[in-house]
This record gives structure tokens, sequence and C-alpha cells, in this order.
């Protein structure tokens, strides 16, 4: 048996109306096809998720993107120091 995957978009949905607790947590897992206990865990995992959302501080996605930039930076600059030794060592290029 395989386990069946969901996209982020229906968990969202699903998630969004059990925190608006217009119907039961049994009614929108019926409504969708998929176990109560599923419902509870996408809206536990949203709530938990919710604050985040509002934080004012760099995500670690964006550090660790800066420090990949910076580490990148760093390389390109060793490269070139390296393509001008070489292009000073071996003479013009006809």
């Amino acid at each position: 048996m395989t386990r069946k995957s969901y996209s982020k978009e229906f968990k969202a949905r699903v998630a969004l109306d059990a925190i608006k607790g217009q119907k039961t947590v049994s009614e929108i897992a019926s409504e969708h096809g998929i176990h109560p206990n599923q419902v509870g865990q996408w809206k536990k995992h949203a709530l938990s998720g919710l604050s985040e959302s509002f934080s004012r501080g760099k995500g670690h996605d964006v550090e660790d993107l800066e420090r990949e930039r910076d580490r990148l930076y760093q390389k390109v600059g060793q490269l070139q120091v390296e393509v001008d030794w070489l292009k000073k060592v071996t003479g013009p290029v006809k």
C-alpha cells in the first residue's frame, strides 16, 4: 500500500477550514476524504508556523543563502587572482 501525498495548497486549505471552526474535524475529514487525525495534525502544523510568518528577523533560509553567496564571491575573487597570476607568468595570449 502506498501513501497518498497531498499538495501544500490542499493541506493549507484543510488546515484553514479546521482553524475557522465552522465545521467539526470529522465533517472536514469526510468532506476531503482524509482521516480526522490528519486534519488535526495539519491544523497544529499551520498554527505552529503562523507566528514565524510575522517574525521580523531573517529566516534561516535567507542566512544560508547569504553565507553561500559570500562563499561564492570569495571563490570568484580567488579564481580571478589565479587567472591574473597565470596571465602574468605565461605572458600575453596571442
